[in-house]
Parts: structure tokens; C-alpha cells; sequence
């Protein structure tokens, strides 16, 4: 039986949460998590050069196959938002970097694919990805058990992963 690692990431400027998932066949085990934490205090430009270094370097080592990572979520706060679409935006440049096929997901999808409920709170997702992993205890910090989670959703969601090929396009689009 085939595996292939799947890559999950919760992007935020303060808190990048990653997660690698080994997939066999029906069966999804934990590689490795982590979390990139950058501080108010580093100018912008340096917080997001963190991000994509540090999110190109688990790339580099673990080489997965695809990466689920979670959308922008606007709720009430769009300064934050704006914020978490930049370091959204650092991740991604890694990722296509690394010409990886990325499947993007909603944080209630994510949280659907892993308890059920697209309103589970942070808690129940922590305690049904390491039920999910064979974990013995709840992936810690949190943006690190949401990074496992989206990889679980692309499990769910993607199937079979297929190379990403490179658009050639010349000319204006009309």
C-alpha cells in the first residue's frame, strides 16, 4: 500500500501552526508539529520572511506530497484578518517554492472533517486529532493541532495528490 505525506498548515502573523501526517491507505499518523512564533515587536517584513523560511524548512525535510491549509476567517476583527492573509501568503509562496498542490479549506470545514461539527471549539478539535493520530496526548499548542487538522481535511477532501505543473501564459488575460 501506497503512502504519502500531507503537510497541514493554520497560517497567523503571530502563530503559524504546521503539521505533517503520514497517510497509508485509510490509516493517518503524526510525523511532526510545530509552531513558527513571530512577535509584534519584529517589523513586519522580518515576521513574514520567518514564516516562509520556516515553513520552506519543514518542506525541505519532510517533502510531502500535498498541504491542506486553512482560508482566511473574516468574523470581526478584519485587522487581524488582513494580518493572517499576509502570513497566509508567506506560507504559500513556500509551498508553490516546493511545487506543492495545495487544497485550501474553511476552519468549519476543517473542524467537520476532524469532530463532526463545523462549531467544534478548540478543545474538541485538539482532543479528535489525537484520536484521529493515535496521539497520546492533545497536540499542544493549538495552532498546531488546527495545522494536523487541515491535513486531515485534505485527506478527506483530495484523495490522490498529482504533481502541480507550471502555467505558461503569454500575453495579456483577456
Amino acid at each position: 500500500m501506497e503512502s504519502r505525506i500531507v503537510m497541514g498548515i493554520d497560517p497567523g502573523l503571530a502563530h503559524t501552526g504546521w503539521g505533517i501526517v503520514n497517510q497509508t491507505g485509510l490509516r493517518l499518523s503524526c510525523e511532526a508539529y510545530g509552531c513558527i512564533v513571530t512577535t509584534a515587536a519584529q517589523p513586519l517584513s522580518s515576521r513574514l520572511n520567518k514564516i516562509y523560511e520556516q515553513i520552506g524548512a519543514v518542506i525541505n525535510h519532510y517533502r510531502p506530497a500535498c498541504v491542506g491549509i486553512e482560508t482566511i476567517w473574516f468574523g470581526n476583527n478584519v485587522t487581524s484578518a488582513f494580518a493572517t492573509g499576509q502570513a497566509r501568503g508567506a506560507a504559500l509562496v513556500a509551498c508553490a517554492q516546493g511545487k506543492i498542490q495545495v487544497g485550501e479549506y474553511t476552519p468549519s470545514a476543517i473542524k467537520m472533517a476532524v469532530v463532526g461539527t463545523g462549531s467544534a471549539d478548540k478543545h474538541q478539535v485538539q482532543y479528535m486529532v489525537a484520536q484521529i493520530l493515535g496521539l497520546a496526548t492533545e497536540p499542544q499548542p493549538d495552532h498546531a493541532a488546527d495545522a494536523l487538522a487541515a491535513a486531515i481535511c485534505y485527506t478527506t477532501h483530495e484523495g490522490v495528490c498529482t504533481p502541480v505543473t507550471p502555467i505558461s501564459m503569454k500575453g495579456p488575460i483577456s
